[in-house]
């Protein structure tokens, strides 16, 4: 259903574009068919860029997973930047109905066909720019965020505590075991005393995707590596075998459970709620169990991929949420449509008494582009109000 919705969006999405692009810069004719051929094409390589990991499988989809995902990024700004053009078009029109009741037909259609091929051209330039800008934003090293985050009743003892978060990895046709290696090759360097991984780690099954994430057995910390699942894990067939793959890779997988930290005489208790769209496989978040081994002389940490879930815990005593899911809005001007729907787009911020870190994720979801949103992993330094 998602695809059939999502194909049907791009179809018109596309016929925009045509119309704009193709019609009313060309004459009927040859150029025409061939351009509009070239859109066709183009529409339907990312239609299988979308399609064929579910059939071929993800390993084998690399080869039109990466030019049909580019294109799905240049054809998104296309269609913006036509759009923005809309109004001036408006106003061009309405201007020339004004001036001339009865304008001679020849120059007005060269004027009309000359406006419409610079429009369509600059669109395309800056579309390919911005993309390319994206990309390369995407697809470098992710930037490391250092993060104080105080907290009330942490313990003297567990002041400077640190904990690595990173978060929307998404592992599939475009990113595999190099993406993982620099990840874990980044966290380490940190020296982190825990790990926490807040979900959306792969977009394939365990025999597509189990070696690149292997590497993951490889962090070191002190405490440990914790892992919540996000909603990409339930999109996947096997997320049960997956979570018994991340359980051997020697990562502690909460399923709606709590466990406690400690350092000599302090201490916090870490919690995690599954994702809400395991709600589809009855395995949705459960805050009560989560939360039932908290305690009030101690604070809480909270792993939840999604930062709305914040809403349910802020009355339940949980000091500090580490999520992700937002990717950081990944693609200006989407930032807004992302706003929209969570209480948070990145970084630190309050909600209800409730601190909330949000981490822009260290992969990216569709199209490889990062626009004002660059991948990151956060290490927080932990500090008591009494130090």
């Amino acid at each position: 259903m998602f695809i059939l919705v999502l194909g049907s969006i791009l179809g018109l999405m596309h016929l925009y574009v045509w119309k704009r692009t193709v019609k009313d810069t060309t004459s009927p004719g040859r150029t025409r068919i061939l351009l509009s051929a070239a859109l066709v094409l183009l529409l339907v390589l990312l239609i299988a860029a979308l399609v064929l990991p579910r059939t071929l499988g993800v390993t084998h989809t690399g080869w039109v997973a990466w030019p049909g995902y580019l294109w799905f990024g240049v054809a998104v700004y296309l269609f913006l930047l036509l759009l923005a053009v809309e109004p001036v078009r408006l106003v061009l029109w309405l201007a020339r109905r004004r001036r001339r009741t009865d304008p001679p037909a020849a120059p007005a259609v060269d004027r009309r066909v000359f406006l419409a091929r610079t429009t369509a051209a600059a669109a395309g330039v800056a579309a390919v720019g911005l993309v390319g800008v994206g990309a390369t934003t995407a697809l470098r090293r992710p930037d490391l965020l250092r993060v104080p985050v105080r907290l009330r009743r942490l313990d003297p003892a567990m002041d400077g505590f640190r904990i690595a978060v990173v978060s929307d990895i998404h592992l599939g046709p475009l990113r595999g075991r190099a993406h993982t290696e620099r990840i874990v090759s980044m966290i380490n360097a940190t020296e982190p005393d825990l790990v926490a991984v807040v979900g959306d780690l792969v977009d394939g099954t365990v025999a597509e995707l189990g070696s690149a994430a292997q590497p993951l057995q490889d962090l070191v910390s002190r405490e440990g590596t914790f892992f919540v699942t996000g909603n990409h894990e339930y999109f996947v067939e096997d997320t049960a075998e997956w979570l018994t793959e991340l359980e051997r890779f020697g990562m502690n997988v909460l399923r709606n459970e709590s466990t406690r930290i400690r350092r000599g005489s302090g201490g916090f208790v870490l919690a995690g709620v599954n994702d809400p769209a395991g709600e589809s496989d009855s395995a949705g978040p459960d805050y009560d169990r989560a939360l039932a081994g908290a305690t009030p002389d101690q604070p809480t940490i909270l792993l939840a991929h999604q930062p709305v879930q914040v809403q349910q815990v802020a009355q339940r005593g949980v000091d500090l949420q580490l999520s992700g899911h937002t990717h950081g809005g990944q693609m200006w001007p989407f930032h807004y449509a992302v706003e929209l729907a969570q209480p948070a787009l990145a970084g630190l911020s309050e909600v209800d008494g409730t601190q909330l870190y949000v981490t822009r994720g260290a992969g990216f979801w569709g199209p490889p582009v990062r626009i004002g949103a660059p991948p990151d992993i956060s290490v927080l330094t932990l500090r008591s109000d009494s130090v």
